[in-house]
């Protein structure tokens, strides 16, 4: 039997009492990537800042292997931001720092390693992203490909099993997107990771979602559940047959 990593409950989110998503009910299972798609403006990414604990939601609970990120406060949540990492689209690194201090940043701020540990760590999380040599550079000086996988390599430094990516194909080029998809891959097998993805890439999702929860804006929820080429095929809801099929929407 899988161990469940999240659990979403009768989770309803939006903003100033007003839901744009209800009832939603999932679990997330350790070892497997699961994508979070579904049309513009459905709330994605609103979804994935509620599962990190950015916003609080209206209604329902939100668990990390157990504990209520929802509920939690004070040393309680900071131990549960540390257990999971996240890459933003642009790959959010601090301008004014190289590669390698972007990534030593969250090494400094939460643990007391010293300075030559501290490195060490660096230099693997690099490494693990296919970034040997590049700890020098500031972030401008790197490609679109590059910043996201420095954005990857700094979600790695505390060496957390779970990771959050919002929507890490934006703005790349096809062999750029694949390349990442293949990073990812390489990312979850050699440290077992629990992968959750926004995305509506879906040369992605049918690359490497092991499962996917698809969002419509217009019903609020949920309306489909399960592996993308199985839903493309046999969904018995025309709107997502559609949308895998990148046919047209209504």
């Amino acid at each position: 039997m899988r161990n469940k990593i999240i659990e979403v409950t009768q989770l309803d989110i939006g903003y100033d009492n007003t839901p744009i998503l209800c009832d939603l009910d999932f679990d997330v299972y350790e070892g497997e990537i699961l994508f979070i798609l579904g049309n513009s403006g459905c709330g994605k990414s609103t979804l994935l800042k509620h599962l990190t604990g950015l916003y609080q939601p209206l209604r329902g609970d939100i668990k990390l292997r157990n504990k209520s990120i929802v509920n939690a406060s004070g040393q309680e949540k900071n131990e549960l931001y540390k257990s999971f990492g996240v890459t933003y689209q642009g790959g959010a690194l601090l301008g004014s720092l190289t590669v390698a201090e972007n990534v030593a940043f969250p090494l400094e701020e939460h643990t007391s390693l010293t300075q030559d540990e501290i490195d060490s760590i660096v230099e693997e999380k690099l490494s693990l992203v296919d970034l040997t040599g590049f700890g020098n550079l500031m972030p401008s000086e790197l490609s679109g490909g590059m910043k996201k996988r420095a954005g990857l390599a700094r979600a790695l430094a505390l060496s957390p099993d779970l990771l959050f990516f919002d929507e890490p194909s934006a703005g790349l080029d096809p062999l750029s997107s694949s390349a990442l998809d293949r990073l990812i891959l390489d990312i979850r097998s050699k440290i077992n990771a629990t992968v959750v993805v926004v995305s509506h890439e879906l040369d992605s999702i049918f690359s490497i979602a092991d499962r996917i929860i698809m969002l419509d804006k217009e019903r609020k929820g949920i309306v489909a559940e399960g592996e993308p080429h199985d839903l493309r095929a046999n969904s018995s809801d025309s709107w997502v047959r559609n949308f895998l099929n990148r046919n047209n929407m209504r």
